[in-house]
């Protein structure tokens, strides 16, 4: 028996000295070592991240190096789901709109960003046109609200219209597309009617989404305290909280306006939406300061957005990591909390089965300008910066080159299975491919 006993113990050991190479590893890739932060799994702490056919796999800490494909160590960097930004504009050849919209391609990945929401960008006559021009052809997930105008967000007389405000039509295209329509829209109003909010919000509950609110001219006749405390529904969005175009700021005390806290208490959600002329430091700082926080960040991106004071969303985040949230609370914002905004519970998580959508951030540490709409700056110490982001469990950006190898090392046997982790130009492996010869270091430069 004794003898049986040593023979089986020494054909396990001899198997365990195998390159695993040679057994199907359990994981197509592994996110090693980081400092996870996910709100809807309660995690905040070290742990590696298991991804496999495009889902997330297993969250734990140690899981063996031999188990996956490949491993990516990101030790001393933050390992979050894929960020979400609800309030986009994607629509980049929109008719009326010229150069209005950014493809999402352009500016997500390198963010972090695996998901957004054009917020109106098309109504329920324009949306099919968008839908085969953007959303269809974008690598990026791409989700919508449809504007309650029926042409879209085309700008001018278009969107006073009230005419073609009608939420039967827009209900109809919501369930036609419950996949990619996630709420509706009603924004840049100038008259003092009520009825494009009305309309939104008939819309939202025949099509059971959400409406998002950019509340347009400041009118007497409707004042927000009202659309607050009794047009909105819970769960329904108003965004540019920190705009204080609108009444969101009490002029007398700084805090927060007339139906504000009262509309949060009705479960209303309030979101960034900074955009190039919706957030200031005047109003941010007292309502953060009074316990007024967002529900949720977002840009609010165009073209012209992008390159004034909203630079991207990871430059939104940053303006309350220098307020005084904490990073997690600033991740959940960008991440869980918009994905329960919209109805997404699959989304802006890691959870056992969800989506592998994962953005890895590095912290940088300095001073660092925040502007705000009206160019005055607020210094921040910390900057989030975007190193390498996975997308259906593919990585589709690589900031410093984390899932490389040296180009003058033979490829590892994880970059010969690489279609199964990237989206990125797989090294040539036949003949044809130069070999390295000795002394081809690169030369340094002479300063």
């Amino acid at each position: 028996m004794a003898i049986r006993f040593r023979t089986i113990s020494a054909f396990v050991l001899g198997m365990c000295a195998v390159s695993p190479s040679l057994f199907a590893q359990d994981y197509d890739l592994l996110l090693k070592g980081g400092h996870v932060i996910d709100a809807k799994n309660n995690i905040d702490g070290v742990m590696d991240v298991a991804i496999k056919d495009g889902v997330i796999a297993k969250v734990a800490t140690d899981i063996p190096i031999a188990s996956a494909v490949k491993v990516i160590s990101l030790t001393g960097e933050y390992v979050t789901p894929g960020l979400i930004d609800i309030h986009t504009h994607s629509w980049v050849d929109q008719p009326g709109m010229l150069e209005h919209g950014v493809f999402p391609d352009d500016f997500t990945f390198r963010n972090g960003i695996t998901t957004v929401v054009d917020a109106g960008s098309s109504g329920w006559r324009t949306f099919s046109e968008f839908k085969a021009h953007i959303i269809d052809h974008a690598k990026t997930r791409v989700l919508a609200m449809l504007n309650i105008v029926g042409a879209g967000m085309i700008g001018g007389a278009a969107e006073q219209n009230l005419s073609d405000m009608q939420a039967e039509p827009t209900a109809a295209m919501a369930l036609k597309y419950p996949e990619i329509i996630v709420g509706i829209k009603s924004a840049h109003f100038n008259g003092p009617e009520w009825l494009p909010y009305e309309q939104s919000v008939k819309a939202g509950t025949a099509a059971h989404i959400p409406v998002m609110i950019d509340y347009g001219a400041r009118r007497i006749e409707r004042p927000l305290s009202e659309l607050l405390e009794r047009v909105l529904r819970p769960g329904d969005i108003y965004t540019h909280m920190y705009s204080g175009h609108r009444g969101e700021q009490d002029s007398q005390t700084g805090g927060p306006g007339k139906g504000m806290k009262e509309g949060r208490a009705r479960g209303v959600i309030f979101d960034v939406g900074n955009g190039s002329g919706s957030f200031s430091w005047a109003v941010a700082v007292p309502l953060v300061k009074a316990g007024f926080l967002p529900d949720s960040i977002s840009t609010d991106i165009h073209v012209h957005s992008m390159n004034t004071d909203m630079k991207d969303l990871l430059n939104v985040g940053d303006k309350f990591l220098a307020l005084g949230l904490p990073l997690k609370d600033v991740i959940a914002d960008m991440t869980w909390h918009p994905a329960r905004e919209i109805q997404r519970p699959l989304l802006g998580n890691l959870s056992v089965g969800s989506p592998a959508d994962v953005a890895v951030l590095s912290i940088q540490h300095g001073s660092f300008g925040l502007q705000d709409m009206y160019n005055t700056v607020l210094v921040g110490h910390d900057r989030m910066v975007c190193d390498l982001t996975v997308r259906n469990g593919k990585v589709v950006y690589d900031l410093n080159g984390l899932t490389g190898e040296p180009w003058d090392a033979p490829p590892s046997a994880g970059n010969r299975q690489s279609r199964r982790w990237t989206t990125m130009n797989e090294r040539g492996f036949g003949t044809a491919r130069p070999t390295p010869q000795a002394g081809d270091k690169p030369t340094q430069p002479q300063h």
